[in-house]
């Protein structure tokens, strides 16, 4: 059996005139962390934005688990197992936490005690704050808040937009460190993050997207110590 989990194909997006993407094609394999590295604009958003359905593609092939997921409702795809983390965390800000993280769960039937453990766990600021209205916390808290709602449906790929972005860097550090636990637990992720060197660090291996396409691809070590990498994303170091 393959362990090849998703799979994009020649992927094209459309916003009216304007053409987000232009032949996107990547691939993640059970187990890893996949990351996306480019400039703003680059298309890396609208590339998970279509994986998850909530944009629409007009040309390519997407595949998870070997089944097509093109054109398939968002919830659809998320009971398929495959959910995403939103740029920008998105959480409800008038729920409490806890409310939020019940709204992850809207597809599971029977108890969720466990998936409130395992979240619990991972951040535990989020129990201490179960009753707090999620508008009220800190930047770094409600990323962890959005990351534990995707993982209430208990999904087999995460993929996450931008979590480090408008945080603390002790947070950052703090997210970045669960997101390696996730994956050690076996949850597979495909990561956009505006921190190229910290992401490619996390990495199995990397594909870098640039004018709406795929251009690069290599483990995280290798683009870490590419002279055309360090030079466009990581400051020329």
């Amino acid at each position: 059996m393959s362990d090849l989990m998703l799979e994009v194909r020649g992927l094209e997006v459309r916003y009216g005139a304007v053409q987000a993407l232009r032949g996107v094609s990547l691939d993640v394999r059970q187990g890893e962390i996949v990351s996306l590295i480019g400039t703003n604009g680059a298309g890396k958003s609208s590339t998970l934005m279509a994986i998850s359905g909530i944009a629409r593609a007009s040309a390519g092939a997407i595949a998870f688990e070997g089944r097509d997921i093109l054109g398939r409702p968002a919830h659809e795809i998320v009971a398929r197992g495959l959910a995403q983390v939103p740029e920008g965390r998105r959480v409800f800000p008038r729920l409490t936490v806890r409310e939020n993280l019940e709204m992850g769960a809207f597809l599971q039937r029977g108890s969720i005690d466990g998936d409130l453990a395992r979240v619990h766990t991972l951040f535990p600021v989020l129990q201490e704050r179960a009753q707090q209205l999620a508008g009220t916390l800190s930047g770094g808290e409600q990323q962890m808040l959005a990351i534990g709602r995707a993982l209430m449906g208990r999904p087999r790929l995460l993929m996450m937009d931008e979590p480090s972005m408008g945080i603390a860097p002790i947070l950052v550090a703090r997210i970045f460190e669960a997101i390696r636990e996730l994956n050690t637990q076996g949850l597979t992720v495909l990561l956009v993050e505006q921190n190229a060197r910290a992401a490619l660090r996390l990495s199995s291996r990397a594909f870098v997207v640039e004018n709406g396409r795929t251009t690069i691809t290599g483990s995280g070590r290798e683009l870490l110590h590419d002279e055309r990498i360090a030079s466009a994303y990581l400051g020329g170091a």
